[in-house]
């Protein structure tokens, strides 16, 4: 395989392996070990000197693990990556890595709860404060910077209803002010965006989902230069946000088969999507592959697919919902995504449970609305699922 010509069905399978821990093996070696031994003092003061090829302690680094993130680190076009125990140990550790206190976040205003509650409820009693702006008008970002600002932060596409950030428009305004800017692209994969194309710095993904791909795995990323994940990985050693060995075998394993399940779940999605759209109990549709998407025309220059996420709001506000999910025989009603399965979540009882109902509104988020994470499965089956289930 040659490193500049790849395509990404290539190097999904092969990147990050061209040095097999164990000789003649296809699938990399497990060194399922919390510490490593030296023969001599020599040996181990190599590693204090900074020999990348020394290793000491799994918390620090694992070669198993190395192998995950030169892989993840090919797949998004950057010089490094790090891999980390979940997607909230990957944004967490960044965020502390870039703002102190008494500094502030500026960031978009629709994004995984877990990370709203992070920036609501516990960086403000470490002395750092939030600004919030619409996702879907980044440019309003221009005037919440401040001398107090130390990071731009986004998610696109949006956790539960896929709005989008413009790329461009949010790189240049971190450009503008010497703003380092950090892009949750969890829903898009590296196979459907890479945001290093437009100026992002550093990327982060729950790799729990399209990365991992089978719900078996629970990991994170960020990706980025080598100097800026110099200064995450010391927040990653210090917090313990560390991953697995046998976990991160696993991890790659999932990375292997990325483009060829994308793929199949973008094409789900559209046509789930496309169902969903001429359903009388449908109320409205969040999908960006649909032309009716507010966004769609921004979608289709900043992506090369649309994602396997459909949100859609059903009539009958909460208690159509549950009716609905309640119905499902072949859709799992499960709280993640980006497995090989089909699952729907209620955003307002899980992943947005903490938002009050003023930021629910400003984040476009109804009672009504369901998430659909569409897996590998034939599209008419689950099209038929949710015909019969939304009655």
């Amino acid at each position: 395989m040659r490193r500049t010509t790849a395509k990404f069905q290539t190097l999904a399978p092969h990147a990050g392996e061209e040095r097999k821990l164990v000789a003649g093996a296809v699938a990399p070696a497990i060194l399922q070990t919390t510490n490593f031994q030296w023969k001599t003092v020599a040996e181990f003061e190599k590693y204090l000197v900074g020999d990348p090829h020394t290793y000491i302690y799994t918390r620090y680094t694992n070669p198993t693990l190395e192998i995950a993130e030169r892989k993840l680190a090919r797949l998004e076009k950057v010089e490094n990556a790090l891999v980390f125990s979940s997607g909230m140990a990957a944004i967490t550790s960044t965020i502390l890595a870039f703002v102190r206190t008494g500094q502030e976040i500026v960031s978009a205003n629709t994004l995984y709860g877990g990370t709203f509650a992070f920036m609501t409820q516990i960086l403000p009693t470490l002395g750092i404060k939030t600004r919030f702006v619409p996702t879907t008008r980044i440019e309003e970002a221009e005037k919440a910077v401040n001398k107090k600002t130390a990071l731009l932060y986004l998610e696109s596409p949006t956790n539960p209803n896929n709005y989008i950030v413009d790329l461009k428009k949010a790189a240049a305004i971190a450009k503008r002010h010497k703003l380092p800017t950090a892009l949750d692209a969890t829903f898009a994969s590296p196979y459907n965006l890479n945001p290093v194309d437009f100026g992002i710095d550093i990327i982060l993904h729950s790799a729990t989902k399209y990365l991992g791909g089978h719900s078996d795995v629970t990991a994170g990323f960020a990706a980025g230069t080598k100097e800026m994940m110099k200064k995450i990985e010391l927040y990653r050693r210090i917090l313990g946000g560390c991953l697995e060995p046998i976990t991160a075998f696993l991890l790659i394993r999932g990375m292997k088969t990325l483009a060829v399940r994308v793929q199949k779940q973008n094409e789900n999605a559209q046509q789930v999507a496309e169902f969903l759209s001429t359903h009388p109990k449908v109320k409205r549709v969040f999908h960006l592959g649909l032309p009716s998407h507010p966004q769609y025309q921004l979608a289709k220059s900043q992506m090369r697919g649309f994602g396997g996420v459909v949100a859609f709001e059903v009539k009958g506000g909460l208690k159509g919902v549950k009716r609905t999910v309640n119905r499902l025989k072949l859709i799992m009603h499960a709280t993640s995504l980006g497995g090989v399965e089909s699952t729907v979540h209620i955003p307002v009882l899980t992943s947005h449970i903490q938002f009050s109902k003023k930021e629910l509104k400003a984040a476009d988020v109804s009672e009504g609305m369901i998430r659909l994470s569409c897996g590998i499965e034939d599209a008419g089956d689950l099209i038929s699922d949710l015909k019969q289930a939304l009655g």
